[in-house]
Formats: C-alpha cells, sequence, structure tokens
C-alpha cells in the first residue's frame, strides 16, 4: 500500500484566491493533467459540422463539477446549472485521502486532517480506530460550500458556463438528430430575485442534480429508499474544540439512530453534528438529540450556528441511463451503506460519465447514442458494485439491534480490522488480505455475533 500511498499525493498544492497560481511547498508538484482519452466513437455516431457537442450538467456539487470540467477540457461546449452557488449541504464531509490527489485538491480546503477516530458503542464502550495509519494518511474534512466552490470554479476556468439557475424539465427530442431543450429560471443581477424564465437546446444531459433530481424524474428513472440525514454545525470552546482537532467521533445504538449512526465531525472552526435514519424519519429530531446527548461533555457551551437536513439515497436507481441523459450521484443514488459516503463516488462518478461522453464523441465532434453513456454504467458497476453490496450486508448484520452494534464496536478494536477498512477506504480499492488473519477476523466475528445473540435473548428474558 506504500507505493500506492505515494501516488496519490502527486499534484497536491495551496488553494489561495488566485486558484490557477501556484505556490511550491515540500508537498507539491506541477498540476497533474488527466490522462489522454482513447477515442473509439461509434460507427453509427453522426459528425457535427459547424460545433462542438453541448452538454448541459445538471447540478453543481462534487459530480455537477467533476463533470463539467471533464467535459469542457475533452472539447464539449458545456453548461453548468446550479440555484445554490453557496449551497452547504447537510453532509458529514469527510473525502478519502486518494481524492485529494485523484481530483488535485489544494490543501487549505480541507479544514481538518482526521487521524483518530472513536467509535462509541451504544454502552458508550469507545474504541479508538487509526491505529494503523502511516504518518501521512488521514480522511479529509471538508465543508461542501468550500469544496463544491472550488469545483465549479475550475470547471469554468476549463470553459464551462456556469448558469445560477433553477432546472424546471426538459423536453425531449423526438428524433435521435434534435436537442433536448431545457426548462429552467435564470438568476443573475439583471433579473433580480424573482428570476426569469430561460431555456437551453443541447445534445445530452447529466443529472447531477441530488436525490430529488428533476433529471431523474424526466426519465423516469424510479424511486429508491432514502435515508435522512440531520445535522447542526455547533461552534465550540476553543479549548473543547482542541480535542476534536484530528478526531472524529462516531456513535451507534437505537437511541441516535436505529439504522444508521451518529457522527461528530470537526470542522475548520466548529464540530459537526448529526445522525441519520431511513425507517424513522419522523423521529430524527428526536434522534439528534440523543447524539448530542451523547457527546455533552466534549461539546458543552457549544452555540448552535446552523441546521440542516437532506435525503441520502440508500441504493442506486432502477434506471440511471436514458438515451442521451446519465444520472451520476447521488440523483444515481450512488452513497454507501453503513458508511453514508457519497462525495468522492460523486465526483468519480461525474468524471466517468463526462469522460465516456468524451470519448464517444471523439472530443465532442460527434454526436453521442446511449451506447457511449453505458460504457460508464458498465465501467462503473464492474468498479464499485461489490463495495456497495458488502457494505449493503454489513447493515444489515450489524446495524439490527444494539447487541450486534456492541459486538461490530468490539471488532473495530481489532488492528486488522482497521487496516483492511482503513486501506479500502483511504484508496477505494478492495486491499489484499492476510489468509490466516482472514480466518481468525471470521472466528472473532461468529464469536461477537454468538455473543451479541446471547446477549440480546437475556435482555429479553428481562424485559417479559
Amino acid at each position: 500500500m506504500a507505493s500506492l500511498a505515494l501516488k496519490t499525493f502527486v499534484g497536491l498544492r495551496y488553494y489561495t484566491a488566485d486558484h490557477h497560481r501556484h505556490h511550491p511547498t515540500s508537498l507539491s508538484k506541477p498540476t497533474t493533467t488527466h490522462k489522454r482519452l482513447h477515442i473509439i466513437a461509434g460507427k453509427s455516431s453522426p459528425k457535427i459540422t459547424g460545433r462542438n457537442l453541448r452538454v448541459a450538467v445538471v447540478g453543481g456539487g462534487p459530480a455537477g463539477g467533476a463533470a463539467a470540467e471533464t467535459l469542457a477540457k475533452g472539447g464539449i461546449e458545456t453548461y453548468l446549472i446550479e440555484r445554490k452557488l453557496d449551497n452547504c449541504k447537510p453532509c458529514g464531509g469527510a473525502i478519502p485521502l486518494c481524492m485529494v490527489g485523484e481530483f488535485d485538491l489544494p490543501l487549505d480546503i480541507i479544514d481538518r486532517r482526521v487521524t483518530k477516530m472513536k467509535m462509541i458503542s451504544p454502552s458508550n464502550v469507545a474504541v479508538d480506530i487509526g491505529q494503523t495509519l502511516k504518518p501521512h494518511e488521514y480522511i479529509g474534512m471538508v465543508r461542501r460550500e468550500i469544496l463544491d466552490s472550488y469545483l465549479r470554479d475550475r470547471a469554468a476556468s476549463s470553459g464551462a458556463a456556469v448558469i445560477n439557475g433553477l432546472f424546471l424539465k426538459m423536453d425531449k427530442p423526438k428524433t435521435s438528430d434534435e436537442p433536448y431543450v431545457l426548462h429552467y429560471t435564470g438568476y443573475d443581477s439583471k433579473t433580480g430575485g424573482a428570476g426569469e424564465r430561460r431555456k437551453l437546446e443541447v445534445d445530452a444531459v447529466i443529472g447531477a442534480d441530488g436525490a430529488n433530481s428533476r433529471v431523474a424524474k424526466s426519465i423516469e428513472a424510479g424511486d429508491y429508499e432514502y435515508a435522512i440525514a440531520f445535522q447542526e454545525r455547533i461552534k465550540i470552546p476553543d479549548e473543547k474544540m482542541q480535542y476534536y482537532e484530528n478526531l472524529a467521533e462516531m456513535y451507534v445504538g437505537d437511541d441516535v439512530s436505529p439504522d444508521f449512526y451518529g457522527w461528530v465531525f470537526p470542522k475548520c472552526d466548529h464540530v459537526a453534528v448529526g445522525t441519520g435514519t431511513v425507517t424513522h424519519k419522523g423521529d430524527i429530531k428526536k434522534f439528534q438529540t440523543a447524539t448530542r446527548h451523547r457527546a455533552r461533555d466534549k461539546i458543552l457551551g457549544g452555540r448552535i450556528i446552523r441546521v440542516e437536513a437532506h435525503p441520502i439515497p440508500e441504493h442506486p436507481r432502477p434506471r440511471r441511463i436514458a438515451d442521451r441523459v446519465a444520472l451520476v450521484g447521488d440523483a444515481a443514488g450512488y452513497v454507501t451503506k453503513c458508511s453514508g459516503e457519497g462525495i468522492y463516488f460523486a465526483a468519480k462518478s461525474g468524471r466517468m460519465c463526462a469522460e465516456a461522453i468524451v470519448e464517444g464523441s471523439e472530443n465532442g465532434k460527434r454526436m453521442v447514442e446511449e451506447g457511449d453513456l453505458r460504457k460508464y454504467l458498465e465501467k462503473w458497476d464492474k468498479m464499485y458494485w461489490p463495495t456497495y453490496k458488502v457494505l449493503d450486508v454489513l447493515q444489515k448484520v450489524f446495524y439490527r439491534s444494539n447487541p450486534a452494534r456492541e459486538a461490530f464496536v468490539e471488532m473495530c478494536a481489532d488492528k486488522y480490522v482497521q487496516k483492511m477498512t482503513f486501506d479500502s477506504y483511504l484508496y477505494k480499492k478492495v486491499a489484499p488480505g492476510n489468509p490466516l488473519e482472514d480466518l481468525k477476523l471470521a472466528v472473532n466475528t461468529i464469536g461477537s455475533l454468538v455473543r451479541a445473540n446471547a446477549l440480546r435473548r437475556e435482555m429479553e428474558k428481562m424485559s417479559v
């Protein structure tokens, strides 16, 4: 893993108001460029004359920003539509180390470099996680308004037209050579707060507009189960903030969530305290109160400075491609079970989808077809579908009861479990295991579950 870890640091740099000026540091190297795409256009794909392929990206989060940048760099006439340019999505804001290098993120948009985590059981048994991290490894903590803005600005500097607008609907073409007509309300200095109804004609559309995606509704992509995430940003005293300097906490238990977890994640000058649930959405504020209560001694004296809530998809949509429209990020349902992680997968899917369009269009010179977009889907599922299924199973096994959660936290104390977990999380690759250690882990897992079931039966007897 050491050689892989070093590769992720290629291209790190510091970010200033002037995004495009590099400041040498001990970590800095010249900005890396995307690898040259091998172009294979469909034989039936007609050439475009007098202009380049036009693509609209709806949604300006990590998925939309990464997609728009890749499209613009690939010779596509790119439009990025986003209504809330200062959006603060209620998101834990954790990003894996590989994203920093892979997406060439500047160091100073990362609020905290977390090297320690505490997993806290229903009975408040705390297990320290992160003991296997190497000196240069960390989990990045970002604020979404900072990250999203940076990625949009970089897309704009690459040639994408960023539109401050609210996407309303789109008219689908009746033939293969007709455009999609997008209807949106545009906001700028001329229109003021009321906005102005406008239209935009494009050849293809990427839906990166989140869990409540209007693009998904336009192509009848189908529904999916979703969780509600509720988060409070809390300004705590400086001496208490020192405790969270490089530490994040995760709480499990029926009190904080029946099917997810509560968290305290450090940001620049405050902590983000939140929780989520799929099955008991109406009780989300009760769970949030319980999360604050579990962390009460460490956030005592804090002041709530912002309250946020947002849906989080629990699995991919039934349909993610339709003709010349593709879904990415939360709109496609790319959030993992157990951890609720979605930022990296959003940016990655946006980039992969855009790469498929650039390749299929021969850098904007040909029309794209559904087959071109399906190449992105096939590649995505091959790379990440196993990850989603494994985490789905883990959530069903270990989040089903408090005794099972106690067993889960007990397992997290094992250094081998920590190494496998962090290596897979930080680099988004399945970490190779040691057969003997894997066998020990299997035995320990069974033992933990047996003890959990025994405890559950004793608790049931006491409640009779």
